[in-house]
Parts: C-alpha cells; structure tokens; sequence
C-alpha cells in the first residue's frame, strides 16, 4: 500500500530556525497563503488523510482540502528544553556538548525530549496498522517524522547526510510492506498545480 507524507506549512519559527517540537505553533500568514497554493497530485487527492494532532498540521490538512483524522502517533518529535530555540544558538553555547550529541544520529536526545529512535518507536505500530488495514494514506505531519520514516525506509542512521534530499514543500511516496516495513518510492512530488 502507499504511504504519503506531507510536512504542514511553514510557521513563524520554521522561518525563524527555532526547534518547534511539540510547541503548538500556527502556520504563519505567509505559511497559509503558500499552502493555498499547493495542490496534491490527483492519484492522491482522494486517498485517506490522517493529520498530526497538531494545529500547523490541522490547519495545513484543511488548506490543502483533505478531511484529515487526528493521529497522535504523527506528532512532531518532542525537543524538550530545546524547544523555541535555535540549533545555532545551542551550538554556540555548548560547541563540544552539541557536536557529541548530533553524532549520535539516531540517539540524538534534547535534554528531557526526544530522540528520533523514540520517533520510530511510536510511529512503527502505526505504520504497521496502516499496512494490516491496506488503505493508501497520506498524513500531513512533521520533518522529524518524515525523517524517521525515511531512516526505516533506507537504514539511514542520520549521522550523515540523507541518502536523499527532502524538500519540504513536496509529498513524499513510500510503499509499505506488509508488516509495515517502509520502502521510498517516489521522494519530492511536486505539490504546485502544473501551469
């Protein structure tokens, strides 16, 4: 079966580089006048949509005209003390400390958040359930999620560089097995209506 996901649209503090995790943050007026904007392929326009249970990825399901159902399995990874802050910011005030922890890759961790391993944990029994229940499904989600699946996908351990690179302004194909096993399929469908 397919899998799309797609990253809501861009908030005040995505523009801003701040770590917005679990922080409910709203799509900024710019951010809802590009998502006005896209338009998902038609193969995908009458799949099931599940959304993150959080408002950017609410708001950008609405704008994008699907009638998403809330999945808490798709909320964005939690960054703890990190959240609003800058990654620059906190490399500069910890270079050694921040350098040791993003070489960690998957066991990355913020201080009392998340590491994307802990993602993957709660977002495999979901992709499982989606592959048992055998329905192509999109969900508007979060980078750190989409990242997550994309490291299943590949077995990247995200200590380097993607094996492919996202953009976020784009849905992302995968094919899921059927035990929930993701496969990328087809990366950065574009999401603006062809002129």
């Amino acid at each position: 079966m397919r899998l799309a996901l797609l990253r809501h649209g861009p908030t005040a503090w995505n523009v801003e580089l701040r770590m917005q995790g679990r922080s409910d943050q709203p799509l900024s007026p710019e951010g809802e006048e590009e998502v006005r904007s896209w338009t998902l392929p038609s193969d995908l326009q009458d799949i099931r949509w599940l959304a993150s249970p959080l408002r950017r990825a609410r708001r950008t399901a609405e704008l994008i005209g699907v009638d998403a159902t809330e999945e808490p399995a798709a909320v964005e990874l939690d960054f703890g003390a990190w959240e609003g802050r800058r990654l620059a910011d906190i490399r500069a005030a910890d270079p050694a400390g921040a350098t040791a922890n993003e070489a960690r890759g998957l066991d990355f961790r913020p201080p009392g958040g998340e590491s994307p391993r802990d993602v993957q944990a709660r977002t495999v029994p979901l992709l499982h359930r989606l592959a048992v229940e055998g329905r192509d499904t999109g969900i508007v989600t979060h980078k750190g999620v989409i990242r997550a699946v994309l490291s299943l996908a590949t077995g990247w351990p995200m200590v380097d560089k993607p094996p492919v690179k996202l953009f976020w302004d784009r849905v992302h194909l995968f094919e899921l097995d059927a035990d929930g096993t993701p496969h990328l399929a087809r990366p950065n469908l574009p999401l603006k209506a062809d002129p």
